[in-house]
């Protein structure tokens, strides 16, 4: 390509809308964000309004594209990352919504999954999917919707309903509905994708009661999506890559060797463990994903998923006012000489990998007279990095050991919560020199596809540490700490009444 060009990269989160512009040496040339409010109708319940997304999305886009163009660069292609698993629903006919957004977060269908894992039908929706029968993943939510939302089942039946993660719904939204698509990283976290054979899958279709008229078409992470209408941005732009937030961040970390892994802590934190062309079943109650589809060629990761890291912190923020910024917890944590005993279970919508419980509820353990927002930051900063111990020590009873840990997000400025990660983990941890992973791995599959960015060697050539974090915690001080994290999560990790114990790698 000739002249200056950039790529923009839409980063559609959880609690706010972002789009960045990256130059043709992966830089940053302007960013936007837009925050737009979360819903909670009951308890465990999370919803989005569709069109807030939408909104804040448009209007992130705009502001960077204005500023790339500002700046005398000419957009190439724009690349999309996204929350996973939340569930939209909306009328073919005109695009609106018959619904909120149901949120992955989101714990409503906790009892249906719970049916099915009764009956029996929990392996071999492992098998195919690489998943767990958990209400996370959209599988269980799209049926909410068909079940719930007056006529929704017969005009779905119809064709008259199309169904979407957060991508679908604005790829169809940005190309006048003219392109009902996902990629192959998406679709793996419905329920009913088939990570096995690339394709939807007609059996657990049935299983959920999903019209196949509903679903969109399944593409590589770098391919043709469609352009935008005209009338959004000024012009017709291409849309040439589509990723998974946790996915576009392993791909931004460069995660493209089997080994290779990296963890994000943004609203929950994700682990991805790239396996190469195996799809590494784990016997310890860890997700087998599609980490990427190029050129028809699928890569498989091991995932762990947990549900609250950086939303703890907004807890202590916005739910208790006990800090006033995020940032704050930095200071007051390194201010204490230990934690006091004090520790946090952040089970708010409740636990994720390994443990899998939707029925556990948060809760705090040894408060004195004592303890204050110095005590509570810093439980909050290490419940996260226990959380990620836990993933990591399911991984070893897999067999799969990492050298070195790429970390990226939100939370990750946070020195010391990095470098008590490091302690924790007994591993050297890696923070890269561009934070904003998910959608730097956006930007280099869009980039790629149109020419602007070369292969996968040559962007992972371009990575670069910031700073690497040793471990330096005595073995006896990190074997006490872990204990009594282990004890505290065992209080909660019960099961609910009438049905048999939460299955724990313990």
């Amino acid at each position: 390509m000739t002249g200056k060009h950039c790529v923009i990269a839409i980063d559609q989160g959880t609690t706010s809308s972002r789009a960045i512009a990256f130059g043709p040496h992966c830089e940053v040339i302007c960013l936007a964000q837009q925050e737009f409010p979360q819903i909670y109708p009951a308890s465990g319940w999370v919803e989005h309004d569709p069109e807030a997304i939408w909104s804040s999305t448009i209007e992130a886009a705009r502001r960077a594209i204005s500023g790339a163009e500002a700046g005398g660069y000419h957009v190439a292609a724009i690349g999309v990352t996204n929350q996973r698993e939340t569930t939209l629903l909306w009328r073919r006919s005109d695009g609106r919504p018959v619904h909120n957004a149901i949120v992955w977060q989101d714990r409503r269908t906790a009892e249906s999954c719970r049916r099915f894992v009764e009956q029996g039908l929990e392996p071999e929706f492992q098998s195919r999917t690489g998943l767990l029968l958990d209400p996370y993943f959209s599988c269980s939510k799209l049926a909410w919707l068909l079940d719930h939302v007056d006529r929704a089942r017969s005009h779905a039946d119809n064709g008259d309903l199309a169904f979407g993660t957060v991508d679908s719904f604005l790829l169809w939204r940005m190309t006048g509905g003219r392109v009902h698509a996902t990629d192959a990283t998406n679709a793996s976290r419905t329920g009913f994708f088939n990570i096995h054979t690339g394709h939807w899958d007609d059996e657990l279709l049935r299983t959920f009661g999903i019209p196949a008229a509903t679903l969109p078409d399944v593409r590589d992470c770098a391919a043709d999506f469609g352009v935008t209408d005209p009338g959004l941005f000024g012009r017709p732009i291409p849309i040439t890559g589509l990723a998974g937030d946790q996915q576009a961040a392993a791909i931004g970390q460069c995660c493209f060797a089997p080994g290779a892994i990296k963890s994000t802590y943004g609203t929950g934190c994700f682990l991805l463990f790239n396996t190469g062309a195996d799809a590494v079943r784990s016997d310890n109650r860890l997700l087998t994903t599609i980490a990427y589809r190029l050129d028809g060629c699928t890569a498989y990761a091991l995932e762990g998923s947990i549900f609250v890291a950086g939303a703890a912190v907004q807890w202590l923020r916005d739910g208790l006012g006990v800090i006033g910024h995020a940032a704050d917890t930095e200071g007051l944590a390194s201010g204490l000489s230990g934690n006091q005993g004090v520790y946090l279970v952040p089970a708010f919508t409740g636990l994720g990998a390994p443990h899998w419980n939707p029925d556990a509820r948060g809760a705090l353990f040894g408060l004195t007279r004592a303890t204050g927002p110095a005590e509570l930051a810093r439980a909050a900063l290490e419940s996260v990095c226990y959380q990620t111990h836990d993933l990591l020590a399911a991984m070893g009873h897999d067999r799969l050991a990492p050298g070195t840990l790429r970390v990226d997000g939100g939370m990750v400025g946070n020195d010391w919560m990095v470098q008590f990660l490091a302690d924790i983990l007994n591993l050297p941890v890696d923070r890269p020199k561009i934070m904003e992973t998910s959608a730097l791995g956006a930007a280099w599959l869009a980039g790629s596809r149109v020419g602007f960015y070369g292969s996968a060697d040559e962007f992972s050539r371009l990575w670069q540490r910031n700073r690497r974090f040793e471990p330096r915690l005595p073995a006896d001080e990190r074997k006490v700490l872990l204990s009594a994290w282990a004890d505290a999560v065992a209080r909660v990790n019960l099961p609910p009444v009438g049905a048999g114990g939460a299955p724990d790698i313990d």
